[in-house]
């Protein structure tokens, strides 16, 4: 039985440091495909770069785009140029404005925002600028010019693989710039003759694929580099740097809502023993034992934090005191793995919950849980501690393994 827990508790951790090391797994082709279930930590960094490369990117074109008046004085005649370049200082302006201006926030909504305007600057210019192109002879020097008018959709869409986003985000940003393709080919186009426009339509609709894989390259490797930076090697959960991060935006969600939010503070007993009897190598098994017990015995959007040595600190939102206690009953009789010594690895748990605590900061409600943590370890170990009285909880948990 010993045998048996070890391996299927190694199991998951090997799973867990997979995804960590940047495998591919399932899960993670669902992340890749579309954006709903992405982790806060995924959404803001991933949301802060989309910002930072559309904001770049519009700075760029702020720039680029009036240096084109030139060409437009060349290509037309007054007041066709003169019309384009009202319509190019328009796009500038639009550009800069996006790149010195928006500061957007945290949600991906913001970045969802930040590039669906970079993208709509230059559909509404080529929707604007598309009749002027007609004007040419298809065989003349200018038309060879004017076709970068009509290659603009061409262009934004192979400009969608700078940014880190899903298959689902790739059709909907692409879909417009497809669009105002197939209206001007419906307007009618100098440029693409409807003998070879579905051809060029065909292209649009590759390069908008190739695009969108590109782009979902890029949000793999960060889902990747955000893993391997934000999760602890050993155990697989959350390294406390990012887990205090996640605990901050947790507990000011928790605070501006008005929503209950349980810390569970975890100490591992007895392992210094461990170590000092068995060796380093045993009492790190003991450590994804105990970790991968907690991971898979809480509920998905429960947070994992190796807070240091053999504690560990469950942050559990929308979830009040009777609800954590229910919890962690449940995965204290599950166990939380096996010592080398065939004894069951337990644990000395402190609860305190946001509500009821009311604590000026995240750090005074950790603060809170650990000082319980430590009641529940001077109470014996091996219990819990769920208010300042820890002896009615102790007893009531002692029972729960007896009956």
């Amino acid at each position: 039985m010993k045998d048996r827990i070890s391996k299927i508790a190694m199991g998951l951790a090997d799973r867990t440091l997979a995804n960590i090391d940047g495998d591919l797994s399932l899960s993670q082709v669902h992340d890749l495909i579309q954006p709903f279930q992405h982790s806060s930590l995924i959404q803001r960094r991933r949301a802060a770069l989309i910002v930072s490369r559309a904001r770049l990117v519009a700075g760029v074109f702020s720039i680029l785009t009036p240096l084109w008046i030139v060409i437009d004085m060349y290509l037309f005649t007054w007041p066709q140029w003169g019309y384009l370049a009202a319509l190019r200082i328009v796009a500038s302006a639009a550009f800069g404005a996006l790149a010195v201006w928006y500061r957007g926030g945290e949600g991906i909504w913001h970045a969802w925002k930040a590039l669906g305007w970079l993208l709509a600057v230059p559909v509404m210019f080529f929707v604007a600028s598309h009749p002027m192109v007609n004007q040419f002879d298809p065989d003349s020097p200018a038309a060879a010019i004017a076709a970068g008018y009509a290659f603009l959709p061409f262009v934004m869409c192979a400009g969608l693989s700078v940014f880190p986003i899903t298959a689902l985000e790739g059709v909907l940003f692409a879909s417009p710039l497809v669009l105002a393709h197939l209206l001007a080919g419906v307007y009618g186009s100098a440029i693409f003759p409807f003998n070879s426009y579905l051809g060029a339509m065909w292209l649009l609709l590759l390069l908008s694929s190739v695009a969108t894989l590109a782009a979902m390259s890029q949000l793999h490797f960060l889902m990747a580099l955000v893993n391997q930076s934000s999760h602890d090697k050993l155990t697989g959960t959350y390294a406390r740097r990012i887990g205090e991060e996640m605990l901050n935006l947790q507990f000011g969600n928790a605070r501006r809502n008005k929503r209950p939010l349980s810390l569970v503070f975890v100490d591992l007993d007895d392992f210094k023993k461990v170590n000092d009897r068995f060796g380093h190598d045993e009492g790190d098994r003991v450590l994804r034992n105990a970790a991968q017990s907690l991971l898979s015995g809480l509920r998905q959007g429960d947070l994992v934090i190796r807070w240091g040595g053999e504690e560990f600190l469950v942050v559990m939102p929308d979830t009040d005191t009777p609800g954590a206690l229910t919890a962690i009953r449940r995965l204290r009789s599950e166990g939380l793995g096996v010592r080398p010594d065939g004894n069951p690895q337990t644990a000395s748990i402190g609860i305190a919950e946001c509500i009821a605590e009311a604590p000026e900061s995240s750090t005074q409600l950790v603060e809170i849980a650990d000082h319980r943590m430590y009641t529940a370890k001077q109470s014996g170990k091996d219990c819990i501690c769920a208010g300042e009285e820890a002896m009615p909880e102790i007893l009531e948990a002692r029972e729960l393994e007896t009956a």
